[in-house]
């Protein structure tokens, strides 16, 4: 049972934070990248697609982020069959996991929303607010990075699973 969880957990990691992740590094270049005073089928007769691109990457971190709840649920499963739900490499990966979520809900998310919700009312958005945001969505991939890599390295772990 214990690999048939820790592979979904894995599955889960990939199909539900990896797009996450691309989606919010992509995000505000995309949002740089939107003549002013154009909107999808908007407000000069032009289309683009340049704010349906933005409106795509924004969904796709809100539903994925959405899915990636799994991927802890999986995770605390996994680390009881192993029994490893104490060891020190786990707890941090818990942790930052939980910050990486926070940082995500609290930072991310909300500043895509407001610069696209500036996006839509025709207004320019200021290079900083892009710039902050890729800060805050380079910070939440580092987290995930550090706790893929806290996943397969287990420091002090001997399940050898």
């Amino acid at each position: 049972m214990t690999k048939i969880l820790l592979s979904l957990h894995v599955l889960a990691a990939i199909l539900a934070v990896g797009p996450v992740t691309v989606a919010a590094s992509m995000f505000p270049a995309a949002v740089r990248r939107v003549p002013v005073g154009v909107t999808a089928g908007g407000g000069d007769g032009a289309d683009t697609g340049d704010t349906s691109t933005v409106r795509l990457l924004h969904r796709i971190c809100r539903v994925y982020a959405a899915l990636g709840i799994a991927v802890p649920v999986l995770g605390f499963a996994t680390g009881a069959s192993m029994g490893v739900l104490g060891d020190a490499w786990l707890v941090a990966s818990i942790t930052l996991t939980a910050a990486a979520a926070g940082l995500l809900v609290a930072f991310v998310l909300p500043r895509q929303e407001e610069l696209l919700e500036q996006l839509t009312e025709l207004r320019p958005v200021e290079r900083a607010r892009t710039a902050r945001l890729a800060m805050f969505t380079g910070v939440f991939n580092l987290l995930w990075a550090t706790v893929t890599v806290l996943m397969i390295v287990r420091p002090g772990s001997t399940t050898g699973a």
